[in-house]
């Protein structure tokens, strides 16, 4: 009885001293943010859609639009494709649309169907004044939204450039681990994202091309932007919505895939790039480039993606 008991106390002083402890990060993280306010003036143009605020971006001129769509989970989409877009935008209009809970647009506690999210998409494109027909450039998840896109709306698409984009065919035996995103969630508004050492250092940032303040702003944002309620939605909807597009067949435009070793993605470098060729041999007029590096496709090869874009696009 006196052993079970010092051990209840023990549990009990352990518990109050995590309760502290998370007290004190939490502390620390709302007094960071706050400092950090000045680094979050949005880069782009904001935009009211259906009561709420997104972000759109735009840089450059030329014939063709190009418009960035970022994949899940991806906190600031504006300086995450920025190394690629930069050396486009000579000679393209440049648009990233970051979706509800990404990057300077709000988050918002909604449903995330495929119809919800493009119709949020192409809502802030026209508030925006951006007008159509537009080159699609998805990353990862948003290749669901692209051909989607596609399919609903083909006299909006000229053409599809996937950066590595997800497949549906990906999605049909995708396990969705939910508790492990709310432990990621809670982590990121308790602030303990903050003493985790290098976890805010995203791709763009070790090897894209940004700029030391630009590095300071992907980092404020990455600590606000994390695991938001709306990118977990968005995951809650992801089989649903790839098994919609996968029904509606494959749009035949003009597709430009780049495609990853795998790592990053969760699956292995056959099982993701199986994904892709099965895909690609269903597109008419389609083209396939492999590239040994990571997920983040646009921040490793920015150059030989961008001769090859300009490539496609002048045929």
């Amino acid at each position: 009885m006196k052993k079970a008991k010092k051990c209840m106390k023990i549990i009990i002083v352990l518990v109050v001293v995590l309760i502290v402890i998370l007290v004190a990060i939490h502390i620390n993280h709302r007094i960071q943010l706050n400092k950090e306010k000045e680094l979050k003036t949005p880069l782009g143009k904001l935009v009211e859609v259906n009561g709420h605020k997104m972000s759109v971006y735009t840089e450059g001129s030329g014939d063709k639009t190009i418009v960035f769509m970022s994949g899940g989970g991806t906190c600031l989409p504006i300086l995450d494709f920025r190394s690629l877009y930069s050396t486009l935008s000579d000679d393209y209009r440049i648009v990233v649309v970051e979706k509800f809970g990404y990057g300077f647009s709000d988050v918002v506690d909604k449903e995330r169907s495929i119809d919800s999210i493009l119709e949020d998409t192409r809502t802030a494109l026209t508030k925006a004044g951006i007008e159509g027909p537009y080159v699609l450039c998805p990353h990862s998840m948003s290749g669901i939204e692209a051909l989607y896109w596609a399919q609903q709306y083909p006299e909006e698409v000229d053409a599809i450039i996937g950066l590595d984009m997800a497949v549906p065919k990906a999605y049909e035996d995708y396990k969705i681990n939910m508790p492990m995103l709310k432990i990621s969630q809670f982590a990121a508004r308790v602030g303990i994202t903050r003493i985790l050492p290098g976890i805010s250092e995203s791709d763009a940032m070790k090897h894209g091309t940004l700029t030391d303040t630009e590095k300071e702003i992907y980092r404020a944002i990455f600590y606000e932007k994390t695991a938001t309620t709306t990118m977990l939605n968005e995951v809650e909807y992801i089989k649903e919505n790839a098994e919609i597009v996968q029904n509606a067949g494959v749009p035949q435009i003009p597709m430009l895939l780049f495609v990853s070793n795998g790592s990053g993605t969760g699956w292995n470098e056959k099982e993701w790039c199986g994904y892709q060729e099965s895909f690609w041999e269903n597109v008419q007029n389609g083209k396939l480039i492999k590239l040994d590096c990571p997920h983040y496709v646009h921040d490793y090869e920015y150059e030989r993606i961008s001769e090859e874009i300009r490539v496609f696009l002048a045929e």
